[in-house]
């Protein structure tokens, strides 16, 4: 049983062009052979995006994109036909498959957009690229918003839970092979170790009760349960 803790300040950061990224793992020039990944979390960015600024059309390939607003709207096109503005409260699952390019651009009249975009490996290579998004709303307990109940993945066992908590609300982790835990807004305490905006925590075999001790939102991955 492991729990390691990522301080929000440790992450890799990239500023250019209006964009503001925060690398919870290895990412581009931002190379550390130690810190590859996490269960099958290959990237878990923080971006934070000036209105009309964002990514150009670029490739992926097999790899699951899925994508989660915390402020602002987030304008999405991709090769597979899939479009759209994605605004806090709906999530997206882009498949990349055997190859898919897409755009992103903060939505101009949306002000400032802040999003949370995780890359997981796929159970499986050879599969046509796919998209689909969601409306979803997350209570103070945790609701899967990907795997589960949520929208599918190719990653089976891997589930992306959000709770929406206030302050004082106790929820529990599972124990799980592997669970990344991520604070996007507000605050907890898990077991004695506080946690703050952008800290995340590592779980291996290891769940435990956790304490809102101020009100924001919380993501959870769970990969193998």
């Amino acid at each position: 049983m492991t729990l390691e803790v990522r301080r929000a300040g440790s992450r890799y950061v990239t500023v250019e062009d209006g964009r503001e990224t925060r690398h919870s793992f290895s990412f581009g020039p931002h190379y550390d052979p130690a810190n590859l990944g996490f269960g099958l979390l290959v990237s878990h960015n923080d971006d934070l995006l000036a209105p009309g600024a964002g990514y150009p059309d670029h490739p992926h390939q097999e790899i699951e994109v899925v994508t989660w607003v915390l402020s602002g709207g987030l304008a999405h096109h991709d090769s597979t036909g899939g479009s759209g503005v994605l605004l806090p409260g709906q999530v997206q699952v882009m498949s990349a498959g055997t190859g898919v390019v897409h755009s992103e651009y903060a939505e101009a009249g949306a002000g400032p957009t802040r999003f949370v975009q995780t890359w997981v490996r796929p159970s499986a290579w050879g599969e046509a690229p796919a998209y689909a998004s969601a409306d979803v709303s997350p209570g103070s307990g945790w609701t899967a918003v990907v795997g589960g109940d949520g929208l599918p993945v190719r990653a089976p066992g891997a589930t992306l839970w959000v709770s929406d908590a206030a302050a004082g609300d106790e929820l529990v982790l599972p124990v799980v092979p592997h669970a990344h835990l991520f604070v996007a807004t507000g605050a907890a305490r898990l077991g004695d170790v506080d946690l703050a905006e952008g800290d995340a925590a590592r779980m291996s075999d290891r769940g435990g009760d956790l304490t809102v001790t101020a009100p924001g939102q919380l993501m959870l991955w769970t990969f193998g349960a």
